[in-house]
C-alpha cells in the first residue's frame, strides 16, 4: 500500500518559490535578483524580487529560525536574531582568525569615516596603523578606495562588500549611529545586526568560508 499524498499546508511553497529558496540556502555570498532569476529559472528580476517578498512573509507566518534579508546588495539566507548566541557556539572561530581589538578600533575608524587617510586613522587611534590596514585589507574588509588631491596624494580607505557580508548589513548606512566618530571602542562593529549568515561563520573570522 503506497504512502498517501501529504495535503498541502499553509506555508506550502510553490515550485517557483522553492527553487528560490533552493538557490539562496546553496548560495555562498548574497545573491542579486537577476542572478536568483538566472539560477531558479524565474522569468526575471522583478518576479524574483515578488518572490522573495512571499518567502519572507511565508518564513515569518511559520516561526522559520532563518529568514531572507537584504544584504551587501543582494539577498542571503540569515538566522534571525534571538538564535545568534546558539549558533555561534555551534561556529566556534579559532583564537588566531579572530580580529585584534586593534584591528576592530581601525576597522570601526574605516567604516564610520570612509574614505579615509592612514594619516586620519593615526590621528584617531593615536597610533600607526599600517599593520592593521594590512592585515584588514588581506582579509577583504577594507580597500584602496582612490587617493586625495593632497600632497603626495595619500590613498583613501573604504570599506568592501565582505564588510557589509560579515557585519550582516544591507549597505554601510545600516551601520548603527554612534555620533561623531573621534574615538571609537571597538564594540562599535560588535554585530550590529545580531543575525548570522546561514551557512557563514560569525563576524568574528570574516576570511572563513563555509566548507
Amino acid at each position: 500500500m503506497g504512502l498517501a499524498e501529504a495535503e498541502p499546508g499553509p506555508h506550502a511553497r510553490s515550485e517557483e518559490l522553492a527553487r528560490l529558496e533552493a538557490a539562496l540556502f546553496i548560495a555562498r555570498e548574497p545573491l542579486s535578483t537577476r542572478r536568483l532569476a538566472k539560477i531558479a529559472r524565474l522569468s526575471d528580476g522583478t518576479r524574483a524580487r515578488a518572490l522573495l517578498r512571499e518567502l519572507a512573509a511565508v518564513q515569518d507566518a511559520s516561526g522559520s529560525a532563518i529568514r531572507v534579508e537584504p544584504i551587501a546588495g543582494g539577498f542571503q539566507l540569515l538566522t534571525r536574531s534571538p538564535f545568534g548566541p546558539w549558533v555561534r557556539r555551534l561556529l566556534t572561530t579559532p583564537a588566531e582568525n579572530r580580529l585584534s581589538a586593534a584591528a576592530l578600533e581601525t576597522l570601526a575608524i574605516v567604516a564610520y569615516r570612509q574614505p579615509v587617510t592612514r594619516a586620519e586613522i593615526e590621528a584617531i587611534r593615536g597610533v600607526g596603523c599600517e599593520e592593521m590596514l594590512r592585515q584588514l585589507m588581506e582579509r577583504d574588509l577594507v580597500a584602496v578606495g582612490g587617493r586625495t588631491e593632497e600632497l603626495g596624494r595619500p590613498n583613501v580607505y573604504q570599506t568592501t562588500k565582505r564588510f557589509l557580508r560579515a557585519f550582516g548589513l544591507s549597505r554601510i548606512e545600516d551601520l548603527p549611529d554612534i555620533g561623531p566618530v573621534t574615538t571609537l571602542d571597538p564594540a562599535a562593529l560588535s554585530d550590529p545586526g545580531g543575525q548570522e549568515p546561514s551557512g557563514l561563520p560569525v563576524p568574528d573570522s570574516p576570511s572563513s568560508e563555509r566548507p
